[in-house]
């Protein structure tokens, strides 16, 4: 690090920039009603709002955080978020839906090109050991943003419209664009990022587009319909081809140093499963309080606070476990509270509404804190695994599990309620079944546990405070010294 490096600048610009993405995602919640009826959009283009967005991050994140890798993270911040707030201002103005689902898709590409770099700069900014505290002050903040959208959605879209919600993305852009030439880290060792190749990001972007699209379309179709399976295998299909071409790869998208790392691969277990039991859950509950306890929109948000509140003041709590405790114990606790967390929504097919309050208070608070130890211990045990010149590839790799475990999850919760094409558009979802749903979806996050236990054992320590973990599986130390490679000089 540089002697004008200001770590706390890079934990500004890294927190402020995984906020404005958490923000748009959740006020446009609360624009889409306006949104279609002002310009006569069908549900169907609607849903296509969010879904080319969640499209183009999905697809390529990890290749963005390639790309940051090669050509400076802080460099593809700024694109990424004078684009993301380009491409806003488009949206405001947009004439037709048509419009508005090009410009959310150009969004998503912007997006992509973000958020990897927002972590990326914690690895760049602070030193393995002291990750904790910078990520669960990221985590935080991406809590408050998501819990605030909905709020500050729906003011803007009663007093100003729809067009509100996007406009207030310039401003935060600008601000953000500006703060980042202030920010000085390391520039990416040329050596150690190769050009990465076309065919393998081709490759690896439609595969994670055609899976997120096919679990997205669960909920409409079902798991047995023909195009479901039949994109269910083009997944297989082109992982698998994906997979043979990276072993052949002169500069793979994913390098073997980073594929080969337990560390990371079982915090993206870790997430992937979490993130889908967590976001299943909440579709599940959101059926079974407005439908089945026949609470209104504004009473099932309040059921829902305790998440948002545990998720905010659990980070930085999980931050001094992890550092105390190490990743392994304190992602085990977490994992175990996200299940049991879920595990006591299932009583709201069993409790009337006069318990609902409390019942479902205490099993949204447990599962907000256990859902930020998660995320805290994983994404540090992900970005603090790496070296620098891995960071970008690491955290696109955590983003795409991020964003790919709520499609499963949802799509998983929507198979067992049996929301198939004849419960679409049903006026009462088959609330019976959600107790068993989210036992399932217990489970999902239970497996967890499985990753959970081969990362590293011991708290990080600073360099020269002896060893962090014992050699051989799951071990810090042996990973860091897979990934790092030949010396550097």
């Amino acid at each position: 690090m540089t002697g004008t490096a200001r770590p706390q600048l890079a934990l500004l610009v890294s927190a402020a920039g995984a906020m404005i993405v958490a923000l748009d995602g959740t006020v446009l919640l609360m624009a889409q009603p306006s949104l279609g009826h002002d310009l006569g959009a069908t549900v169907g283009q609607v849903q296509w709002t969010s879904t080319g967005y969640l499209l183009a991050v999905a697809a390529l994140l990890v290749v963005a955080g390639r790309l940051g890798d090669r050509y400076g993270h802080l460099r593809l911040l700024r694109v990424g978020v004078l684009g993301f707030g380009a491409t806003s201002v488009g949206i405001a103005l947009a004439p037709h839906v048509g419009w508005v689902i090009g410009l959310r898709t150009a969004q998503g590409v912007f997006g992509a090109l973000l958020q990897p770099a927002t972590l990326a700069l914690l690895r760049l900014a602070y030193p393995a050991h002291r990750l904790g505290t910078p990520v669960a002050v990221r985590t935080s903040a991406i809590a408050v943003a998501a819990g605030a959208g909905p709020v500050i959605g729906g003011v803007l879209v009663e007093h100003f419209g729809w067009r509100a919600v996007f406009w207030i993305n310039l401003p935060l852009a600008l601000v953000i664009a500006a703060l980042t030439l202030a920010v000085r880290v390391p520039a990416p060792a040329p050596a150690g990022s190769p050009r990465p190749g076309l065919a393998g990001a081709a490759l690896l972007a439609l595969a994670l587009a055609l899976g997120v699209h096919t679990l997205g379309e669960v909920p409409l179709r079902g798991w047995t319909a023909p195009w479901t399976l039949l994109g269910l295998g083009a997944v297989t299909g082109l992982g698998a081809v994906f997979v043979a071409h990276e072993r052949r790869a002169t500069h793979p998208i994913v390098p073997p140093a980073v594929a080969r790392s337990v560390p990371v691969m079982a915090a993206m277990a870790l997430l992937l499963v979490t993130s889908g039991g967590m976001f299943g859950a909440l579709f599940v509950a959101t059926f079974s309080l407005q439908d089945g306890l026949r609470l209104d929109p504004v009473e099932s948000g309040l059921q829902v606070l305790p998440l948002t509140a545990l998720m905010i003041l659990g980070a930085p709590a999980a931050g001094a476990a992890l550092r105390r405790y190490g990743p392994r114990r304190t992602a085990i606790a977490g994992t175990l509270l996200v299940a049991l967390g879920i595990a006591g929504l299932s009583s709201l097919s069993r409790i009337g509404p006069a318990a609902t309050w409390q019942a479902t208070g205490a099993a949204f608070a447990v599962l907000g804190a256990g859902f930020a130890t998660v995320m805290v211990t994983a994404t540090g045990a992900v970005v603090g695994d790496a070296p620098p010149e891995y960071a970008g590839v690491v955290g696109g790799l955590k983003q795409t599990a991020a964003n790919t475990g709520p499609a499963l999850g949802i799509a998983v919760a929507a198979g067992l309620m049996g929301a198939g094409p004849a419960a679409v558009g049903s006026v009462a979802p088959p609330v019976p079944g959600t107790g068993s749903a989210l036992l399932t979806l217990a489970g999902l996050a239970a497996l967890g546990l499985a990753p959970a236990c081969l990362l590293p054992s011991r708290p990080l320590r600073p360099p020269g405070h002896g060893r962090t973990d014992p050699a051989g599986p799951g071990g810090h130390q042996a990973a860091s010294a897979d990934l790092a490679g030949p010396p550097r000089g």
